[in-house]
């Protein structure tokens, strides 16, 4: 069962993370000819792995104050209004 969860979070996050803007602001300090490709990766990925650490930490603390139905609740109607904001730019750009 834990492999089925490991995969499980890693190809939503690896999904979420392609073509985002992290992924493209690391693609140009990769273009600069000057610049060590692997400090690029080394830094690139610590960072991912603080802000993924820091998002354990927050989530875990918040399951021990809020119900996690209410967790979901929230995550649900985040994500709504993160997709309705996204089409209104879309829609609006379009006019």
């Amino acid at each position: 069962m834990e492999i089925k969860l490991f995969f499980a979070i890693f190809f939503s996050v690896f999904l979420a993370e392609l073509g985002d803007k992290t992924q493209l602001a690391t693609m140009l300090f990769a273009a600069d000819k000057d610049v060590n490709k692997w400090l690029i990766f080394a830094a690139a990925s610590s960072a991912l792995i603080v802000a993924t650490a820091l998002g354990v930490a927050v989530g875990a603390w918040l399951s021990h104050h809020i119900e996690e139905r209410y967790l979901h609740l929230a995550a649900g109607i985040g994500f709504i209004a993160i997709g309705a904001y996204t089409l209104m730019g879309a829609v609006s750009a379009s006019n």
